[in-house]
Order: C-alpha cells, then sequence, then structure tokens
C-alpha cells in the first residue's frame, strides 16, 4: 500500500506521527461507454465554452459563482488556507463507542506509526481498548475538513470519517405515525425466526455475487461473442413469486420459521413446541369433572 497523507495525531500534548493509508478498494469491474451500433468509446472532454479549446485537467481552476459575479481560486489559493496547511489530526473528545451512529461513518483509512518509536502510538491503541471508548477527530484532507472517529482494528488505529450532521437525513415517514398493535405470538415467532438465522457475523463468506456474475458473462462473451445464450451460461432460474403485503402475518412468520430450520437441519418451530407442550401439561394436571348424581 502506498500512504496518502503524512501527519500527527495529537491528544493534549501527546504527538504520535501518522502514515494515512486507504483502508478500502473497489472491486467492481471495470466497464466503459461504447456506441451500441459500432462499438466505439464514448469519451468526455473537458471543452471551454469560451474559445471551445479541449482543457487539460492541470489547466483548469475552480470558481464560485453568486450570480453576478464569479470568484476563481487557483490551487495555490486553496493550499493558502490554514486547515488545509494543517498536518494534524486532532482529539477532540472520548466517546463512548456505542455513542457513534453507524448511519454516519463514511470513508476508512488505517494509521501506521511514522517515528522510530511507535510507543506512542501503541499507547493510544490500548487505552481506547481498555476504555472501550472511541476518539472524535478534526483534521484537514483534499480540501475539506472532517470529522472522524478513531477506533482499533486488529491491533492497527483506523480513522473513519464521519457526515456532518446536516448531511443526514431525517427520516419522517407520515406512514409510520399510526399507532400498530403486535401481539404477544406474533413477537414470539418473530423472535424465533431471529433465532433460527442467528451466527455469528463472518464477511468472508459472503460474496458479491453479481460481480462475480459479470465476470462470468464477459468470459463467456469473449469466448463465443454475440451466439451466448445466456440461459445455459447461468442455468435456468425460477421467477420469484410476486412481492405484495401479507396479508396473515402470524401464518407468514410460522412458515418462515418452518422453512428457515428445515434449511439449516434444526427443528421445527420451538414456540410452537413450546406452547404445545405446555397445554398439554395444563390439560394432563387439571382434574377432571366430577359426574353430577341422578
Amino acid at each position: 500500500m502506498r500512504s496518502i497523507w503524512k501527519g500527527a495525531l495529537t491528544f493534549g500534548l501527546v504527538n504520535v506521527p501518522v502514515k494515512v493509508y486507504s483502508a478500502t478498494e473497489d472491486h467492481d469491474v471495470p466497464l466503459h461507454q461504447v456506441h451500441n451500433e459500432d462499438g466505439g468509446r464514448i469519451r468526455y472532454q473537458r471543452k471551454c465554452e469560451v474559445c471551445g479549446k479541449v482543457v487539460a485537467y492541470q489547466d483548469i481552476d475552480k470558481a464560485y459563482d453568486d450570480g453576478d459575479r464569479t470568484v476563481v481560486l487557483t490551487p495555490e489559493d486553496l493550499a493558502s488556507l490554514p486547515a488545509e496547511r494543517s498536518r494534524e489530526i486532532e482529539v477532540v473528545e472520548f466517546v463512548p463507542s456505542d455513542q457513534v451512529d453507524l448511519l454516519t461513518l463514511d470513508k476508512a483509512y488505517y494509521l501506521e506509526p511514522d517515528s522510530s518509536s511507535p510507543k506512542a502510538y501503541v499507547l493510544l491503541r490500548r487505552t481506547l481498548e481498555q476504555t472501550d471508548r472511541t476518539a472524535i477527530v478534526r483534521f484537514s484532507l483534499r480540501q475539506k475538513t472532517r470529522l472522524a472517529a478513531l477506533r482499533v482494528r486488529d491491533d492497527v488505529l483506523v480513522l473513519q470519517t464521519l457526515l456532518w450532521a446536516d448531511e443526514v437525513r431525517e427520516a419522517a415517514f407520515a406512514s409510520l405515525d399510526e399507532p400498530v398493535k403486535i401481539s404477544a405470538k406474533e413477537l414470539e415467532l418473530s423472535a424465533s425466526l431471529v433465532d433460527s438465522f442467528s451466527g455469528d457475523f463472518d464477511p468472508s463468506q459472503f460474496g458479491d455475487a453479481y460481480q462475480q456474475e459479470l465476470r462470468t458473462l464477459i468470459e463467456a462473451k469473449l469466448e463465443k461473442g454475440d451466439a451466448l445464450d445466456t440461459a445455459e451460461t447461468f442455468g435456468e432460474k425460477e421467477e420469484a413469486e410476486s412481492g405484495g403485503e401479507v396479508i396473515d402475518l402470524m401464518e407468514a412468520l410460522r412458515a418462515s420459521v418452518e422453512r428457515s430450520r428445515a434449511a439449516r437441519g434444526g427443528s421445527t418451530d420451538k414456540a410452537d413446541a413450546s406452547a404445545s407442550s405446555g397445554k398439554k401439561k395444563a390439560a394432563a394436571k387439571k382434574p377432571a369433572a366430577k359426574k353430577k348424581s341422578a
């Protein structure tokens, strides 16, 4: 990996020199656009609307237009901003880890110690682990001031940028305003369904099916060209059942539990079995009714 930024992680008077690396990468198959008639490559050009010339990327500046006036901002102008010149990742507070909303998490970066001794780096890492805290930090990268969460992953400090509060939309749906009554039995069956799908999350057990199928399609087309039979390549697939509102929620829950348990080689619905067993025990304990004398 190649570092994309160097700076220092600071909290109080402690200074931790670090290198920053992108922690993720895109695995999508690279595709480009072509003309469907002749296969010609479609390319986009940066053309000046004044002189009509195609402009190289290095000759392009940025500008702000307020409707009446235009201000051109050169790379030198932007680089002169104090926030852009700063090479500090400043810790502003340490918060309980469960207070960081997953919805706000954005791009992730690895931090590597960049000094002859990694002692300060290891000290901060162990402190975060021991206190079960996440550091909220502030820094500037690529002409943007960013807020980020600093946490530990596999003995490495990970910096994960956060969306600003005004970048997260409010979820206000009128359809959720009406009160809904959920019965105890529905909750019981729903919990049983969750239990039938329970397990320890292992990301390596999941793959990107679409990208795998896309690669298969490309390889098949390279081999057979337009004579490709997709049904032969991927096999016939049953049409998915049409969606719609579930009329009998209880029956759908019960059927889902049974299907899940059968697929995993488990037993049928524990909730129903327990309820049935309880009824039988209650019936056994109930004394027989005395016959009325004639």
